[in-house]
């Protein structure tokens, strides 16, 4: 098994218009993506065959591709279909095929996996409840100076959230949490107990009766963080009128640049509308503040390694370490022994 096994974002639907190309990079890889004539996502290598130009800085007409230096086109299959400078003796050649790989659309999400011949074929992430009724998502993208591995950890990380987001999404209280962490099937799946109020500015509205409430973080290998709550009474005395995901695919550009797409995907019921434009802010707004504290540990990790002084609260983290260092070795995660932890912390 190895990460390019394993499917990547390189765009919302939205953003991949008819004669547009966008310029990616997923595990050091460059790529030009573009709709083909028929519609469907391609991503070629961004190097052009002839003199090494970058395929994404040309243009697309009619599904095909043509690079700014020389002209040399190349259709959805990454076949040269046109030299200018051979004019009328242009003879199509197999020994002229620019480097393709493998697209899907899932979602309002374009992705790409750079395996010719995975370890297995696995699917693209189904992101919870998108699209269905009854149910807002709100999408943010944004870059971090940091490794996959780092940024994954920050998602499903509650102490760091009364430091970080001071009074926006918890603050300092040493209120007594417990959780159980568990590492199965190459993922890594937490449950939360004795939470009831710590939110920060949306307590009242999301919880105001201090219900326990039910929270779960899970993450599924290589790069998917996916955070649950469940909170608040109905008329009728029972759990659970919020409903919230916030779920993270983080894309390895390289050693120290992670781009990430997140979906935060509610049911607040009657409130759905209203709220969305408050739920942007306010996960935007906490996301800078991640992208600054993620940005600061990458500078001392470039500086002095990766040596973490562990505490129990992060077990989560070791197990995550123990899958992404698994697939980095060439090894299938879920073969590690499943694992059960039950955890006391405080925040």
């Amino acid at each position: 098994m190895q990460f390019a096994d394993f499917w990547y974002i390189v765009a919302l639907s939205e953003q991949l218009r008819p004669n547009t190309v966008l310029a990616r990079t997923v595990l050091g890889e460059w790529l030009a993506i573009f709709r083909g004539e028929d519609g469907q996502a391609v991503a070629l290598r961004d190097r052009c065959l002839h003199r090494s130009s970058r395929l994404s800085a040309g243009k697309v007409c009619e599904g095909a591709l043509q690079c700014p230096y020389h002209g040399w086109v190349y259709d959805q299959g990454g076949n040269v279909i046109a030299v200018p400078a051979e004019g009328e003796d242009f003879k199509p050649s197999q020994q002229r095929q620019a480097k393709r790989y493998a697209t899907k659309e899932q979602d309002g999400y374009i992705y790409v996996r750079l395996a010719n011949t995975p370890s297995e074929e696995f699917e693209p992430f189904s992101m919870p409840h998108y699209g269905e009724s009854g149910w807002e998502t709100v999408r943010v993208i944004n870059r971090f100076a940091n490794n996959v591995t780092n940024c994954a950890e920050n998602f499903i990380d509650i102490p760091h959230t009364a430091f970080v987001h001071p009074g926006v999404f918890r603050t300092s209280r040493q209120q007594k949490l417990e959780m159980t962490v568990e590492r199965w099937n190459g993922s890594v799946l937490v449950e939360y107990r004795n939470e009831n109020s710590n939110l920060g500015w949306y307590s009242r509205f999301l919880n105001r009766e201090g219900a326990e409430i039910k929270h779960s973080d899970r993450f599924y290998m290589p790069n998917i963080t996916s955070v649950e709550y469940q909170m608040g009474r109905d008329a009728f005395g029972g759990f659970h009128q919020r409903h919230l995901f916030i779920t993270s695919q983080s894309i390895p550009e390289t050693d120290n640049s992670t781009l990430v797409y997140t979906d935060v995907t509610y049911n607040y019921g009657i409130w759905n509308k209203l709220a969305r434009p408050f739920v942007r802010w306010t996960a935007q707004h906490i996301i800078r503040q991640d992208i600054e504290i993620l940005g600061v540990q990458g500078e001392a990790i470039a500086k002095y390694g990766t040596q973490f002084s562990n505490t129990p609260a992060d077990t989560i983290h070791v197990f995550v370490e123990s899958i992404r260092a698994a697939i980095s070795r060439g090894e299938d995660p879920r073969l590690l022994p499943n694992q059960s932890v039950n955890i006391t912390f405080w925040v």
